[in-house]
């Protein structure tokens, strides 16, 4: 994107301080500093981002309360809850001490905060200071999780082990085991974060979506309705302005060197994000499926996959060997540029939403392998509404993972899957165009904070 000059105006952004929801953060700060903004970014220390990687922008760095051992072992909805308590005063400081600050030449013009962080809307509004919203999932999702309250009243939470494969009719076409959900000490406590999300994104100045209205109309157009803001879906941020990684893990670029020597879409990637983890006999299934299926594969093995083990987990015994010709092992990988590689085939997922998008932006069909949160609606949309993709159902089995590799790879089935896949290729990359639907939304959402 062609940089602007400068308008004069600066927008602070406040990241949830978790992978997956940082890398579209600091996605939307490059695009919106591509259109001419000044960017500040407040963060917390923990999983503070490297001031290095993000040259231009300003950062204020928060107390969170938490020490950095303590963070990493809370779960996560046990950490958005303490977030949202103990950020409320060191942000309030910082946000009123950069209002002080601010040239009349260059006032703030707006917040953007991660729609978990509820509690910045009553900062934001004492301070008379228009919040919008980021929500790091996509529309489908968010729709899900605003209806939480409505399902847990209508008792379907309660009936997840039981019924998991019963339609909910408000959500067509999720099953009760695709409702978004987060294991939790206290449950009670993820309820209430939702419904505080929920009602504090009602009172912002707009919600942005990471996601655009050809792959999701139906779901943006009853947001619009139910939220009665403005919504802003001018997704897929990575093709517009790809940012700096958030990673907390160097990328093995070297994987690409491998790539390079491989058949075009021969390869079946495979990674589960930076926080889903698998327990030994599962990582085992895995391995052997993968190396049973004789299908080149580049997989992922982070540090704390297998849980319990805090390195780099061993593959199973005899199995190095066999697989020694076909397949590549990397503690992390550049995952852009894996997906938009040729000899990239498919993606064995967990369905977070970056990874998802970015799979449907290059054409990738996927193997989907939900753990949580919204992962589980994501992998339902794939399969049952856009068709990119396949779902492992059930206990992970060794069988059935080489099953559902040789559909995808090489048979009929998946040359169906890989066509549907790069219509909707084609789809990401003309709503960038001039004139196309996320073009015009990133426009219309340049106007709206250059209007406060």
């Amino acid at each position: 994107m062609e940089k602007r000059p400068m308008m004069g105006r600066r927008i602070v952004l406040f990241p949830l301080p978790l992978l997956g929801h940082m890398n579209p953060m600091f996605q939307l700060a490059d695009i919106l500093h591509a259109k001419g903004f000044s960017i500040s970014i407040i963060h917390t220390n923990f999983n503070a981002p490297n001031p290095e990687n993000h040259i231009g922008f300003t950062f204020h760095p928060i107390s969170d309360g938490l020490l950095a051992s303590e963070a990493s072992a809370l779960d996560p909805i046990t950490l958005f809850h303490i977030l949202n308590v103990k950020c409320v005063a060191p942000f309030r400081d910082c946000l009123s001490q950069m209002l002080a600050d601010a040239l009349e030449e260059e006032p703030i013009a707006c917040l953007i905060t991660d729609g978990i962080l509820h509690f910045t809307q009553a900062v934001a509004d004492s301070l008379k200071l228009p919040r919008l919203v980021l929500r790091t999932s996509n529309a489908s999702s968010f729709l899900a999780i605003a209806a939480l309250p409505l399902l847990r009243q209508k008792g379907y939470l309660a009936v997840q082990g039981t019924q998991s494969e019963v339609l909910v009719p408000e959500l067509p076409p999720l099953k009760v085991k695709d409702i978004p959900s987060i294991r939790s000490s206290n449950p009670e406590v993820f309820y209430q974060l939702t419904t505080w999300m929920c009602k504090e994104i009602k009172a912002s100045y707009g919600l942005i979506v990471n996601t655009f209205e050809e792959l999701e109309d139906l779901a943006i157009a009853i947001v619009r309705r139910d939220f009665q803001i403005p919504i802003f879906a001018i997704g897929p941020f990575h093709k517009i302005v790809p940012a700096a990684s958030s990673s907390l893990l160097a990328p093995d670029k070297s994987c690409i060197e491998w790539l390079n020597t491989q058949a075009p879409k021969s390869v079946l990637y495979v990674s589960f994000g930076s926080a889903a983890a698998v327990d030994e006999i599962e990582f085992g299934e895995i391995a052997w499926g993968l190396a049973n299926s004789e299908q080149p594969f580049l997989w992922v093995v982070r540090p704390g996959m297998v849980r319990g083990s805090k390195g780099s987990h061993p593959l199973p015994d005899g199995l190095t060997q066999m697989i020694s010709r076909r397949a590549y092992i990397a503690e992390w990988a550049p995952q852009e540029d894996v997906l938009a590689h040729p000899a990239t085939g498919g993606f064995w997922t967990h369905n977070g939403w970056n990874s998802t998008l970015e799979s449907i932006c290059e054409g990738v069909p996927m193997i989907c392998l939900p753990f949580f949160a919204d992962q589980m609606a994501n992998a339902r949309y794939v399969t049952d509404v856009w068709n990119v993709g396949l779902r492992l159902e059930g206990k992970l089995e060794r069988g059935e993972i080489e099953k559902t590799i040789r559909r995808l790879m090489s048979e009929k089935e998946g040359e169906e899957i890989r066509e549907r896949a790069a219509f909707f290729k084609e789809k990401a990359n003309l709503c960038l165009e001039e004139g196309g639907s996320s073009y015009k939304s990133l426009e219309s959402l340049a106007s709206h904070i250059s209007s406060f």
